[in-house]
């Protein structure tokens, strides 16, 4: 056991520092404007040489540093939120494996090494995925490697397509070719490649049903690795999405997938799956900001998001592991008497993924409600994002009145309490990050004071919608407690909306019948008529007809001259 927690430790403290110094590094690239493409020769052959490229800016530094942060903290909690576990040296392995991928992905700026940290993402993702061997976790694995497999193929197409220009450094043809037939397509390709990996609607199913994972994994992957590695492959290739005829439509895609998301996230009631639901939200928004051609406030809202995100998913974990388990918040309440501790942490991040004013959600997400606001965008999308927005707090102020209440105090006769120091302690790094990172980095990232000039009732659009989704999840926290005869007269539609539009359903379809078809040609083609026609008719013919020809030659002499005669014979016809 000492080894297992002096692994974690030197994780926490190897990831941590290089954190900081990655920090330090990103802040003075900014300032300088510095950018270092380096060229490593792995292997030189005759005249064949191997290259690894790599890409250090202010974008990628900070990125790296930012995950690295979230990585520590988490291996960290992990050593008291899976202590009685018996594999928690094989998970901490995965969990590391999982971060070089996500390295090798931020730093690449060649579509080759890409697809390795791409790869490397998603298999390490399907290993944690089924980490609790169960069936629910065996079935949620499959669907969240069959959606990647998707975006697997678009990036190996686009690998097949980048040979037209001689080479896969994608970063020397972005400006000077983003308006040829070639770099659309490849452009086009890495959409939907990010849609994959975002879970942008069709493909949004994955994402909630991953949460068979545990907790820590959630907290690392779904908040500040996996599901942003889309969104940070379109931030490098924002020149090209900008000017595609698809960008049109992933701002509309982007739009259903937050309305979606938030609809299902205030009609749920599985804890980890309303966190997973906000981030589906998040990523739509990250995307629909992208798809006006922002990038930088893109990457901007990715980092806050990670932080107060990963802090959610911790202060989930925290009282699903004092619950016994437990993620029903039906089952909850109460829990500000009894883990004073983890219910602050737990309301500081749900205030500022409503965007709270002064916390790490505000900064970015006013600025993007400003944005949106001045662009030339139709009244549907315009709706789609400030309505998901109030959605945001009315399931966020939802998610706190069922657990921070003392409605359904389930838990009496539990002992719960915030003695476990290693999960308070990974949960307080992120706490003092998520309440000053986003005036921090906002000063960093832009550093002139961006004067936005609205029309009053504009203006005021942002806080008028956050206050009437906090009254609206209060109501509609008040009427799930009680009697809801409301929602009991509108069960389809509650149904439709807490179901994300049967989308688990459809993959779940669209996952089996190819997968049936596939086994079906297998069974009567590849093991049947081929084998029977192909290689094992081919090995039966050729063994007859050598036998016999051994039995025609089977040391009788007189066959032997009666075959020398009969080629003679011949020879002498012709």
């Amino acid at each position: 056991m000492l080894w297992l927690i002096s692994l974690e430790l030197v994780g926490f403290f190897s990831l941590g520092g290089a954190s900081m110094m990655l920090m330090f590094l990103g802040i003075y690239f900014l300032m300088d404007s510095s950018v270092y493409f380096v060229e490593w020769e792995v292997i030189n052959m005759e005249s064949s040489s191997i290259l690894m490229t790599f890409l250090f800016d202010w974008m990628s530094l900070m990125f790296m540093s930012f995950v690295l942060l979230i990585s520590s903290l988490v291996i960290y909690y992990s050593s008291g939120y899976m202590s009685g576990d018996y594999n928690i040296d094989r998970f901490i392995i995965l969990v590391l494996m999982f971060v070089l991928s996500m390295m090798l992905l931020i730093i690449s700026p060649n579509m080759i090494s890409i697809l390795l940290g791409w790869d490397g993402l998603g298999l390490v993702s399907y290993c944690l995925v089924i980490y609790y061997q169960n069936i629910k976790s065996f079935n949620a694995g499959m669907i969240t490697a069959l959606s990647n497999r998707i975006g697997d193929v678009a990036i190996l197409l686009a690998i097949a397509w980048m040979l037209n220009y001689g080479s896969w450094n994608y970063v020397f043809y972005l400006d000077c070719a983003k308006n040829s037939l070639e770099m659309e397509v490849v452009g086009g390709l890495v959409v939907l490649a990010s849609m994959t990996k975002s879970a942008q609607i069709p493909f949004s199913a994955w994402l909630p049903a991953a949460m068979a994972a545990p907790t820590p994994v959630s907290a690392l992957v779904h908040s500040s690795t996996l599901v942003t590695a889309g969104v940070y492959l379109l931030i490098r290739f924002s020149s090209v999405v900008s000017e595609l005829f698809v960008s049109d439509y992933l701002l509309l895609l982007a739009g259903l997938t937050m309305f979606m998301a938030g609809m299902g996230a205030n009609f749920e009631y599985d804890l980890k799956k309303i966190i997973a639901l906000s981030t589906l939200s998040q990523l739509g928004l990250m995307v629909s900001i992208l798809a006006l051609g922002l990038p930088h406030l893109a990457f901007f809202h990715l980092l806050m998001h990670a932080l107060f995100k990963a802090l959610l998913f911790k202060c989930a974990g925290a009282v699903i592991h004092n619950a016994g388990g437990s993620q029903d918040i039906r089952h909850m309440g109460g829990l500000i008497g009894m883990m004073p501790y983890t219910s602050s942490c737990f309301m500081v991040s749900n205030l500022a993924l409503g965007g709270m004013p002064f916390l790490a959600g505000f900064y970015s997400k006013d600025l993007i409600l400003e944005e949106v606001s001045l662009s030339l965008v139709n009244c549907i999308k315009l709706f789609f994002v400030f309505f998901s927005t109030g959605l945001t707090v009315c399931y966020s102020l939802r998610l706190v009145y069922y657990t921070m209440g003392v409605f359904f105090n389930c838990f009496s006769s539990h002992s719960i309490n915030d003695n476990d120091w290693s999960m308070s302690a990974g949960m307080l790094g992120l706490l003092v990050a998520s309440v000053i990172g986003g005036s921090t980095m906002s000063w960093l990232i832009f550093p002139s004071p961006a004067v936005i000039v609205l029309p009053l009732y504009l203006k005021m659009l942002t806080m008028a919608v956050m206050v009437a989704g906090a009254s609206a999840g209060t109501f509609f926290g008040e009427l799930s407690i009680g009697n809801n005869y409301l929602f009991k007269n509108y069960y389809k539609f509650a149904v439709i909306s807490g179901s994300m539009w049967y989308m688990p359903f459809i993959s779940g379809l669209s996952g089996y019948y190819p997968l049936s078809a596939g086994s079906s040609f297998i069974v009567s083609m590849d093991q049947g008529w081929s084998e029977y026609l192909g290689g094992q008719g081919l090995y039966n013919s050729m063994s007859l007809m050598s036998k016999f020809v051994q039995w025609w030659q089977n040391n009788d002499l007189k066959l032997y001259l009666l075959s020398f005669l009969l080629w003679l014979f011949i020879l002498t016809l012709y």
